[in-house]
Parts: structure tokens; C-alpha cells; sequence
């Protein structure tokens, strides 16, 4: 057994015996009944932890738990067992899962900070700061490597961010006839990159290339047009990389609504997208925007999308840009 497995045991309070080296390695109870309870019972903190992250995670990047197993070459039993701290997952089903989620086996271990000295002594300083504290230094960070990170200040370049179903085409469009800029559906600039529809992309080449084709969607609209109101795909904020870049050159407003809404205007649309193919749509939007929301609440302005009529809710957007691109009412 490596170094890396025989921490992860320790960390977990698993004893060697207890590991299985294969992907499917998970302890399931004789009787599921019975057994559930014992097991919940019984939950190891690290490993109900792990699940929580698991879960977050997912629900952070929009995708489902069938679409996560899919990705990861894992029974959707066995990711089940694994969110909710039920079974003893290998360390291979761990990294299949990390890089069906896009991020480090550290993130999900829960402790990428622990990697350098340097890391340590970052970490100390930043442990127990409010939010507030963080988004200054982040911004500073930002600044000083050149990545940006900060909001844009007044900038005629107006990005839209929420979850589908949110009205950014709508209003997008609405309030670009209104400004006379241009109107960018994101979403179709990344489809001229590939030369496939979206579905197409995260089907043929998988969710991490849908990403680099977003990122340079991003990087273009944000060369070609000084001014512009961008319309966002939800999922962008789920990249740390691109969302900074979008902060750092955007005016961005954050158009959020019910969640009843969102799966309204979406079934209008003819589209499920990001919850198709799921027996529990409403809770997957629910999960979607919980996991969301706080790099959501990033945006400079926020508007409630269900609170008014179309009309009443474009003027409110309408006022709110106008006056932080100091143009007339």
C-alpha cells in the first residue's frame, strides 16, 4: 500500500484489512433495512464529511447524481453510498469521482491546503477571517498576479449570471436594444468554437472541454467588445479561473428567481437542462442553486427575477445599469 492510501486510511480510521483495492470496494449492509440505520448510526465523521463535500461538489458543477456516476465509471448505488457517508470508498473510486467533478483528489479529501509550508502559513492567516476579509484579499491576490478577481468598476461591458431560467436572454436582450450594445449569448459563442451544440460538446468530449471552450468564449467577448451585455451559462462560476476573468472586466447582476420559476420558464423552453433524465428535477434545482449561490452573490447587483411582471422587472434592471454606467434614466 502506497504512502497516499495508507493516510487516507488513517484519516478515515480504516485499518488495512478493511481496504479493497478494488473500485467497488464499499460495505453494504446484509439487510437493507436494519442495516441502513446500524450504518447511519455508526457514521465515520471523516467519511460523512467526505460525502458532504462529494455532494456540494456536485451540486456546485449542476450535474446529477446519475451524470457523476456515468463520468466516473461508478455504480450510481455505490456514488449514493459515498455522499452519504455509507460505505468505505477506495482510493480509486475517490480520484474517478475527483476528475468526474473537475477538481483535486485534495478538495475532496478536504485538505488541499496542507500541501507546502507556504500553504500552511496562508491558510493561518486566512482561518476564521469573514467573508468580507477574504473578498479584499482575493481582490488584492488578483491584482497583484494579474488575474483579476475583483469586480469591474462601471464597466460597459454588462454580464448577466444565474441559473437557467433566470431571464438573462430575455431581459439580455431587452436591455442591449435598450443601451444599443450588442447582445452575446455566451452559450452560442461557445458553440461556434466547437462547431457542435453544447450537448454535443459534453457528450463527445466530456465536461472539461466544454469548460476550455467557455473560458475562450469568454476571453473573445471580453476582446472584441468593449461594450456589450453578455447573457452567462450558469455553470461558468462552477470555474474559478473564468469567473474571476468575468468579475474582473464585467459589471455583472446576478437575475435570480423561485425555484418554481426556474422550472417553469425552463419547461416553456422545451429544455430540462441541467436536471434532464432526473426523477427529482425540483431537488436538483434546489441543489443546484444552494450550491451556487454564493459565487452567485459575487455579482456587484442583484435582481429578483419573480418578485415582479417582465416589464416592471426590465425597468428595475434597466435602472440599475444605467445609473452604475452613469448613463440618463
Amino acid at each position: 500500500m502506497n504512502i497516499m492510501s495508507s493516510t487516507l486510511l488513517h484519516l478515515s480510521g480504516l485499518t488495512t484489512s478493511q481496504a479493497k483495492p478494488d473500485v467497488g470496494a464499499f460495505t453494504e449492509p446484509a439487510n437493507p433495512v436494519d442495516g441502513l440505520l446500524a450504518e447511519e448510526e455508526k457514521k465515520n465523521p471523516f467519511l460523512a464529511a467526505l460525502g458532504d463535500r462529494v455532494r456540494a461538489l456536485r451540486a456546485r458543477r449542476g450535474m446529477t447524481r446519475k451524470a457523476v456516476a456515468l463520468a466516473a465509471d461508478v455504480s450510481e448505488r455505490h456514488l449514493a453510498n459515498l455522499e452519504y457517508g455509507l460505505g468505505n470508498a477506495s482510493i480509486l473510486v475517490l480520484l474517478q469521482v475527483a476528475g468526474a467533478l473537475q477538481c483535486s483528489l485534495g478538495e475532496i479529501i478536504g485538505d488541499v491546503t496542507t500541501s507546502s509550508p507556504e500553504w500552511l502559513l496562508i491558510r493561518e492567516l486566512l482561518e476564521q477571517r469573514d467573508e468580507t476579509t477574504l473578498q479584499r484579499v482575493r481582490v488584492v491576490i488578483g491584482e497583484m498576479l494579474g488575474t483579476g478577481g475583483g469586480n469591474a468598476a462601471h464597466s460597459p461591458r454588462v454580464a448577466l449570471i444565474g441559473l437557467r431560467g433566470a431571464g438573462k436572454s430575455t431581459l439580455g436582450q431587452m436591455l442591449a436594444d435598450d443601451l444599443g450594445f450588442p447582445f452575446v449569448e455566451l452559450s452560442r459563442e461557445i458553440e461556434k468554437f466547437a462547431g457542435c451544440s453544447i450537448a454535443e460538446i459534453q457528450a463527445l468530449y466530456g465536461m472539461n472541454a466544454y469548460r476550455r471552450y467557455e473560458r475562450r468564449a469568454l476571453e473573445e467577448a471580453i476582446q472584441i467588445y468593449p461594450e456589450a451585455v453578455i447573457a452567462i451559462p450558469g455553470g461558468l462560476v462552477s470555474d474559478a479561473a473564468t469567473f474571476n476573468q468575468l468579475l474582473a472586466h464585467c459589471t455583472t447582476v446576478w437575475l435570480h428567481a423561485d425555484p418554481e420559476d426556474h422550472m417553469k420558464r425552463v419547461t416553456a423552453q422545451g429544455d430540462l437542462r441541467p436536471m434532464a433524465a432526473s426523477r427529482e428535477a425540483m431537488e436538483d434545482l434546489k441543489g443546484i442553486l444552494t450550491g451556487r449561490a454564493a459565487f452567485y452573490s459575487k455579482a456587484q447587483f442583484k435582481l429578483d427575477t419573480s418578485a415582479l411582471p417582465l416589464a416592471l422587472t426590465f425597468l428595475a434592471l434597466r435602472e440599475i445599469v444605467r445609473k452604475v454606467l452613469q448613463l440618463p434614466a
